[in-house]
């Protein structure tokens, strides 16, 4: 089955115009000469974004870009103003960050839940009736407000996905593998460079009842940084998390260093995006029931004594040493303290 991840769209977005006021004078019986009484236009819908948590893709804007708000309708006699035109409220996936045309300008960043609808397009004022324009010297004007026109846009929504924890590492890695045995996701699997084509989420529940969300991004390859291999459109989906897991592939099948692997993850982050080498790192020496001699784990072992920072030794496949892994990335994420959410427009864009 083909995998589908929309991660950014352009969208038009129209609000409501305003409805018309009225041109009404009074007609009732034993008052031949009734005043104006025309009522104002109802105001036009407006467009809005709204977060729903239970999305993580754009993937619901895929085949559908026009979004308009109802007209406001016309005033009536007797006062009576005309009805309101409904709004449309477009859900959209945690992380969406709105902006103009041209992708210069940050609209507005969706990242805080619950948060408030984020306006994109306001609908038309209604037209003041003939009720509104009577004066001492011009008592049955003939004439009313015409309802405003609606404001209207193309913009481009672009996701970030918002993750505690985030897996890196080169292609058939195991990232997708331990996403698998640590959380209910089921990401695609295979022994094949680039099994996984587009980001996947899981959320993972510690024993002691606590949660957080792991972000699995394809591979990356040298290069990534300036699009190789999609790599800096998939980069990005790392930017939110706030701990980054780096899987090093150490089993006798691999050829080469593991230490240049780890250098090249990490020179990808840094050159990217500076912040994405500064978050806390953990290092995690992966497929150890295929590492024959050890050689590549002995090598990768020595340079990071040298270096002071611990390895992780696992099994994903088996799911060997997780539960170490685990409790480290809990304690690490506690450490870092709730979450602290960015005002819109406060994020720096790649």
């Amino acid at each position: 089955m083909k995998e589908s991840f929309l991660d950014e769209v352009k969208i038009f977005v129209m609000g409501g115009r305003g409805g018309n006021g009225c041109i009404s004078f009074r007609r009732e019986k034993f008052v031949p000469r009734g005043g104006p009484d025309g009522g104002d236009g109802g105001t036009g819908g407006s467009v809005f974004l709204q977060i729903d948590p239970s999305l993580t893709t754009l993937e619901s804007l895929r085949h559908r870009h026009h979004f308009r708000a109802e007209k406001g309708l016309h005033g009536q006699g007797q006062r009576k103003t005309g009805s309101s035109g409904k709004d449309v409220i477009l859900p959209v996936p945690p992380g969406t960050l709105v902006y103009d045309v041209d992708r210069v300008s940050l609209l507005g960043d969706l990242q805080e839940l619950p948060g408030k609808p984020l306006l994109v397009a306001s609908g038309g004022r209604g037209g003041l009736g003939n009720s509104h324009f009577a004066t001492s010297t011009h008592q049955a004007p003939r004439f009313a407000g015409s309802g405003e026109e609606a404001e209207e846009f193309w913009i481009w929504l672009e996701l970030k996905a918002i993750s505690d924890v985030g897996l890196v590492g080169l292609p058939n890695s195991g990232k997708s593998t331990l996403l698998s045995r640590i959380s209910a996701a089921r990401p695609r699997i295979g022994s094949y460079p680039f099994s996984t084509l587009v980001p996947c989420l899981g959320i993972v529940e510690t024993d002691d009842y606590e949660r957080f969300t792991v972000a699995d991004i394809p591979g990356l390859i040298e290069g990534a940084h300036q699009g190789q291999g999609l790599g800096d459109r998939f980069l990005r989906h790392l930017e939110r998390s706030r701990i980054l897991v780096h899987l090093i592939d150490v089993s006798d099948k691999m050829a080469g260093d593991p230490v240049n692997d780890l250098k090249i993850l990490r020179e990808e982050l840094w050159n990217y995006l500076p912040e994405l080498g500064n978050k806390p790192q953990i290092l995690v020496a992966n497929k150890i029931d295929a590492a024959g001699s050890g050689g590549r784990l002995r090598r990768l072992e020595e340079y990071c004594r040298k270096k002071g920072e611990p390895v992780f030794k696992i099994s994903a496949l088996h799911s060997q040493g997780l539960g170490d892994l685990l409790k480290t990335i809990q304690k690490n994420l506690q450490a870092l303290g709730p979450r602290v959410w960015m005002a819109p427009g406060g994020n720096s864009r790649h």
